[in-house]
């Protein structure tokens, strides 16, 4: 923990504390912080404070890098004058970086860096390390820097500090050092100039170090370079900012690039997300139907095949791009997942689920999914597709291009879309500075055809429904691998959004003559699911065409329609003509001439006469057990539950392998059964994920921390009141729990009925330990007396 930021933390008011904890919700994420050293500590936590750092734009970023090069005397007037600009310029962005906590002053008006900066940068600005930290190393004795003092025409005595100040005092001098320069070797102006503007670190021929005469051994030998290996030489910051000149400034860009836009209709774009929306979540029913029918395979190395991918395209009628994109968000969406004993990826309970949900819900379980993927699914490497659902090196950096593109796109205004793809990703790179910009050039073209086929892009502009996604962030985003529901499937304005995306979607058909349904505009995905289950299609695009075969109704019948029923559906998406009527009937006529038996077991034995006793048994009647041949049983139960009512009945079987048992890919676990269109059934799971608790509110917390810091007891205070109030403990416990309560340790206790909790974050308040329980998720009481055991946690 930094002590300059807890004392910054206790001059703040409530007003700008609140500022901080609303930038800062890693900071007060359960246990929420309950006193201000506990809330330093999380600030200053290096991977948080770089995660905090990667949703910057460039100008606070720029001002960070700044105040790194100008060190410990680093103040907003010395920042403004460094970077060239006025103080007032600066300060808003400054301002912004005390919110986020990264930057704060000291009471002498000094800036104070969280300690992560310094290790995202190791060369701010391209400048190398301050001059001291070599003059400094144990690699230079006192009598080199003596015969650097002498090379430089400077007194060589003295202790080593006087040394060290009189050679960082010419080296650090523009003049002197030009002075110094107009006596150097030929060569060595270019030399220092490659270091000063694209160093401070540079690969060098060692032995030029040491050959007589050459401008790298008279540079060295002067403290302008640095060996610090025999091939590699480093440039001093001080030497670097001289050799640069007083009027060189650090970029600092307050404005992002300008994006140059071409007009764009507003209802164009609006028709277009009407279209895509339903169409999306019409392809993922479709994707997800026929991996329930067969499992998709993965790849020994990872991900799915390109046949299987093909075979998948050819079966539901996707594009390559549509079925690439929904097999990797169905899967982040816990709609899809690996299965040991089907051997591939089929649908989860989860699907069950969400094919019961309105359109609307469905489509923004799809867009959290990919809101929040891990891998860009239509990025193309030396101009081929990645492999389907296959590991991304670049991981979460994916997601966060992906937000920062779309939250780029939502500052155009609804009339005006993007001119040329360069332009956006400059003006994306301003907004996310620290993402690689090769890469975000490479996904950047991928994303909006992502985009455009969820609804989200249309004509290089955000639709309303992307809009509607950009605004929240990334905060809502979640974590891919979190098994919760994002907060993002329920949030007010996405729900709008998603409403009026689909609320166009045609809900009836055109049934011809001719044995054919034609849909005029975006299917709902309910008409899609049953023209899809009864029809074969064979066009979509602004009009879906289906065709009703002989095969295709039996394909119904197969799964659970009769004539009658499918007929009924049918009637309400349009009216049948006479046609299509008799050919439902006629295959529901001819439907079952030949049945085909399921068998859960098979029993053998060699007595035609004990199996006929054993077939006849009554207590084995639930079995369902019938003779296939003197010496062959068949039963529907499974050979396990066969088994054990044969032994129960007092028989001695065995079991044999090869049995035939039918594997049920998902049987029910106690969840609620539900009846699916044709007659299927299927378990919904309960209770279903919930969303997790959001942290306090940050000015609500920000009140509180600042009633704990008027109340703040001391650390012997602590011991006292443990010490008198708990005394069912041995003294070596009561310590272990007094440093739950003054460093927030975690620990394990035990009550005196028996309930135990793991707690952290104490505080105590008239004799009870009013404690962070992770178990509860939230902060209890426990009274003092009725502990009677702690360890460590």
């Amino acid at each position: 923990m930094d002590d300059h930021l807890l004392d910054w933390l206790t001059t703040l008011d409530e007003e700008r504390l609140a500022r901080v904890l609303a930038n800062r919700p890693d900071a007060i994420a359960a246990p929420w912080p309950r006193r201000l050293d506990t809330l330093a500590r999380r600030l200053s936590d290096n991977f948080a404070v770089m995660e905090v750092m990667r949703g910057l734009p460039l100008p606070p970023l720029e001002i960070l890098q700044a105040s790194l090069v100008i060190g410990e005397r680093a103040t907003g007037e010395e920042l403004a004058r460094f970077l060239g600009v006025t103080r007032a310029e600066i300060l808003p962005w400054l301002d912004g970086l005390f919110d986020h906590a990264l930057a704060w002053p000291g009471p002498d008006g000094h800036l104070h860096l969280a300690e992560a900066v310094a290790r995202w940068w190791t060369a701010p600005c391209g400048l190398g390390d301050p001059l001291v930290a070599y003059l400094d190393s144990w690699t230079l004795n006192a009598e080199g820097l003596r015969r650097m003092s002498r090379s430089l025409g400077l007194p060589a005595q003295g202790g080593r500090r006087q040394l060290m100040t009189r050679l960082t005092a010419i080296l650090g001098d523009a003049d002197r050092l030009a002075a110094l320069l107009r006596d150097a070797p030929d060569g060595t102006m270019s030399l220092l100039d490659e270091f000063a503007w694209d160093g401070p670190v540079r690969g060098v021929d060692g032995n030029r170090f040491v050959a007589p005469g050459a401008p790298e051994k008279w540079a060295a030998d002067r403290g302008l370079l640095f060996r610090t290996q025999w091939d590699i030489a480093e440039m001093p910051r001080e030497v670097a900012l001289a050799l640069r000149g007083p009027d060189y400034h650090p970029p600092f860009t307050p404005e992002p690039p300008q994006l140059g836009t071409v007009p764009a209709d507003p209802e164009a774009v609006d028709h277009a997300m009407c279209l895509a929306a339903p169409h999306a979540v019409d392809r993922a029913a479709a994707l997800l139907e026929n991996t329930d029918k067969t499992p998709l395979p993965l790849l020994k190395g990872g991900g799915v095949g390109v046949r299987e991918v093909r075979r998948v395209i050819k079966e539901t009628g996707c594009t390559e791009e549509e079925t690439r994109l929904l097999l990797e968000v169905c899967t982040v969406a816990r709609l899809l997942a690996w299965d040991e004993t089907a051997g591939g990826l089929i649908p989860t309970k989860r699907f069950d689920a969400w094919r019961l949900e309105d359109a609307p819900a469905r489509l923004r379980v799809l867009l959290a999914a990919w809101w929040r993927m891990e891998r860009s699914s239509l990025r193309r490497a030396a101009g081929r597709y990645p492999t389907v659902l296959s590991d991304d090196p670049a991981g979460e950096t994916v997601a966060r291009v992906r937000w920062a593109v779309l939250a780029t796109l939502a500052t155009l205004p609804q009339d005006a879309a993007f001119a040329s793809m360069p332009e956006l990703v400059q003006a994306v790179h301003w907004r996310a500075p620290l993402l690689d910009r090769e890469l975000l050039a490479e996904c950047c073209p991928a994303m909006l055809k992502e985009a455009r086929l969820l609804g989200l892009v249309a004509a290089d502009t955000l639709t309303g429904l992307g809009r509607s996604l950009a605004a929240l962030g990334s905060a809502l985003a979640g974590d891919e691998q979190d098994e919760t529901v994002p907060e993002i499937e329920r949030d007010p304005g996405l729900v709008e959004s998603s409403v009026h995306a689909l609320a166009s979607a045609q809900r009836t058909a055109l049934f011809g003559a001719d044995l054919t349904a034609v849909v005029t505009g975006p299917p709902a995905a309910e008409l899609s699911g049953l023209l899809d289950r009864a029809a074969e299609r064979e066009s979509q695009g602004a009009a879906s065409v289906w065709r009703f075969t002989p095969a295709s109704v039996r394909r119904a019948l197969d799964a659970g329609y009769s004539a009658d029923s499918l007929l009924e559906e049918l009637r309400t998406a349009g009216t049948i003509p006479q046609p299509l009527t008799y050919l439902i009937k006629d295959v529901a006529r001819r439907y079952g001439e030949v049945t085909v038996t399921t068998v859960g077991c098979i029993i053998q034995g060699s007595d035609p006469a004990l199996l006929a006793e054993i077939a006849a048994h009554r207590r084995l009647a639930r079995l369902g057990l019938r003779l296939l041949a003197p010496t062959v049983l068949a039963g529907t139960a499974p050979a396990e539950r066969t088994l054990a009512a044969l032994r129960d009945a007092g028989y001695a079987p065995v079991p044999v392998d090869d049995t035939g048992e039918i594997t049920v890919r998902r049987e029910p676990q106690g969840g609620r059964l539900i009846l699916l269109p044709g007659g299927r059934v299927a378990e919904l799971e309960e209770p279903q994920a919930v969303i997790a608790e959001p942290p306090p509110d940050p000015r609500e917390h920000a009140r509180r921390l600042m009633h704990t810091r008027e109340e703040e007891r001391h650390t012997g205070q602590t011991w006292a009141v443990i010490g008198r109030l708990a005394t069912r403990l041995p003294t070596a416990q009561q310590s272990l729990l007094g440093f739950v309560v003054d460093r927030g340790v975690r620990a394990l206790i035990t009550l005196s009925d028996g309930l135990t909790a793991t707690i952290s974050h104490g505080e105590l308040r008239r004799g009870v330990l009013d404690a962070w329980c992770e178990e509860a998720g939230d902060y209890l009481e426990f009274p003092l007396a009725e502990i009677s055991s702690v360890t460590s946690g």
